[in-house]
């Protein structure tokens, strides 16, 4: 879930920003590319489509670009009961039955989301390869009444990439390297890269992935997505496997905003297995907040001393998207800088190691005696026994330093989790959105994607993820263009419970600029 990010605010010497002109190669030619919920719907309701020949298409699209072709590798596991569960719908439907606007849908979700079938949930780790899992994750018995067909799992970076500080997105043991769709030899980026990309290359309506800090927001913008990262305590994470239960949530990502919006409407909801869940909160239609207008009047500020400046190609194309929020209304303060966004590194990463131990021994207990590894203790000296296999590129330093971690009543878990706290929230997020009067916060949401680099390890330069992720408050990132043929994405950060309101803008946003376009599967960035 989390992107191990080492900040490093490097200026980038390119300025250009080119125009993303390349022609799309045969692999793109498909009869789903590109169509929304809404529109699948449509064509199952005339009966131009079935949900079992969705599930046919998608899985000819995998087959093709996927596992051949191009080879994204974003997909590390296929569902064998997806046609039946295709059919038991088509049925339903020929009944007169409609569960609502995801029956008969394929979705694919991250390969840390326990599902109770014939798939496994492996975090990428061949040391969980084996039985499946013996129930289902919330989100996903969520997913199953709504009517969505899970067509699979993706890859991810293997155990959410919290391995190695010298990791690379987007491989694990079990499912190699994903590619970025944009850009073959560039990486797609945080820990749901094979969402992200299997989403951005039409392999699916829809895609659930799984965030820490930055792991749906970062592969959502480095592969033109809409990604959303809830508030914590929105979306259940029983079921799921964990970093960090103040920060870890699943979320959707998705080609547009509205296809987000709905996602998200399925997915949230209280959960008596998880605490933070029950809040008390009405259900927000989310669908609702899809307003072109919903900028008009808002006040926006731009995070720009910490958020900006690492890419300037990213700078130029995020100072655009804020000309553009000001042209529909919005009320720019430029800059509305967190006071205390450098001092949040230290604290989080201290918490994330002590509530890794803690949360993954009690996960890996759920698993039962069928699985090689029932402990964090297991786990590394598995990774060291299977080396050639776990451990080709890089190493399991984090692992290590978790482990020598002590309980979660330790003084210097509860100082670390208090500073952070204050930090990220009330002498944070909330001090300038109050001082300020502020609607949201907008950043870019990271540079174009790096060459992948599975000797050194990943090429970051910055992001904007690490403050709601701390907070454990919302952000939504979308498309703001292109620089050389990759994707750059804006995001809209906010207070806790704040999501349809951060839906509203990115909505009139996206409405307005429509910067999405599909992948072209080049070997390489076009850099004319």
């Amino acid at each position: 879930m989390r992107n191990v990010f080492i900040p490093i605010l490097a200026l980038a010497t390119c300025t250009v920003v080119s125009v993303f002109g390349q022609q799309r190669s045969s692999a793109a030619a498909f009869p789903l590319d590109e169509l929304a919920v809404a529109q699948l719907q449509d064509a199952m309701s005339s009966g131009r489509y079935t949900a079992r020949r969705l599930v046919e298409l998608y899985t000819e699209r995998i087959n093709a670009i996927d596992q051949n072709g191009p080879e994204l590798r974003s997909v590390i596991e296929l569902n064998p009961d997806a046609i039946s569960i295709a059919d038991a719908l088509d049925v339903e439907r020929k009944n007169g039955r409609v569960r609502g606007p995801l029956h008969g849908i394929p979705i694919l979700i991250k390969d840390n989301i326990d599902t109770g079938d014939r798939m496994m949930t492996t975090a990428g780790s061949v040391a969980l390869q084996g039985p499946p899992s013996p129930r289902d994750a919330f989100v996903v018995g969520r997913l199953r009444a709504a009517g969505a067909v899970i067509l699979g799992k993706t890859n991810l970076s293997e155990w959410a990439n919290f391995r190695s500080t010298k990791s690379t997105s987007g491989w694990s043991g079990r499912g190699g390297q994903v590619g970025n769709p944009y850009a073959l030899d560039r990486n797609p980026c945080g820990s749901s890269s094979g969402t992200g990309a299997a989403i951005a290359a039409n392999l699916a309506a829809i895609g659930v992935g799984t965030e820490t800090d930055g792991s749906i927001v970062c592969p959502s913008g480095a592969n033109a997505l809409v990604g959303i990262k809830p508030t914590i305590g929105l979306v259940s994470r029983t079921g799921i496997i964990p970093i960090s239960h103040t920060q870890d949530t699943a979320g959707p990502m998705t080609r547009t905003v509205t296809d987000a919006a709905l996602l998200l409407g399925a997915i949230a909801g209280p959960d008596v297995d998880d605490r933070a869940t029950i809040t008390g909160r009405a259900r927000v239609d989310y669908q609702a907040a899809l307003k072109e207008d919903a900028l008009k009047g808002a006040r926006i500020g731009v995070a720009r001393k910490r958020y900006f400046g690492y890419s300037a190609v990213a700078d130029t194309l995020i100072d655009a998207a804020i000309v553009e929020m000001k042209a529909q209304g919005a009320v720019i303060v430029d800059p509305a800088d967190i006071p205390t966004a450098a001092r949040l590194d230290d604290c989080e990463f201290e918490i994330l190691l002590y509530e890794f131990k803690a949360d993954l021994n009690k996960y890996l207990a759920t698993r039962g005696p069928s699985v090689a590894v029932h402990s964090l203790t297991d786990l590394i000296a598995f990774n060291t026994r299977e080396r050639e296999r776990e451990m080709p590129y890089f190493g399991q330093e984090i692992l290590i330093s978790a482990e020598k971690k002590g309980p979660l009543t330790s003084p210097a878990y509860q100082k670390a989790l208090t500073t952070c706290r204050a930090r990220s929230r009330t002498l944070g997020i909330d001090a300038v959105m109050t001082k300020l009067r502020l609607d949201a916060l907008v950043a870019p949401t990271g540079s174009p994607a790096w060459p992948t680099d599975l000797l050194n390890g990943d090429h970051f330069l910055g992001a904007s993820s690490t403050p709601a992720a701390v907070a454990g408050y919302p952000s939504i990132t979308v498309p703001a263009g292109f620089a050389f043929g990759l994707p750059v994405g804006v995001s809209f950060i906010g207070r806790p419970w704040s999501e349809a309101k951060l839906i509203g803008f990115a909505y009139a946003y996206e409405q307005a600029t429509k910067h999405r376009k599909p992948p072209t599967f080049a070997a390489t960035a076009n850099m004319k």
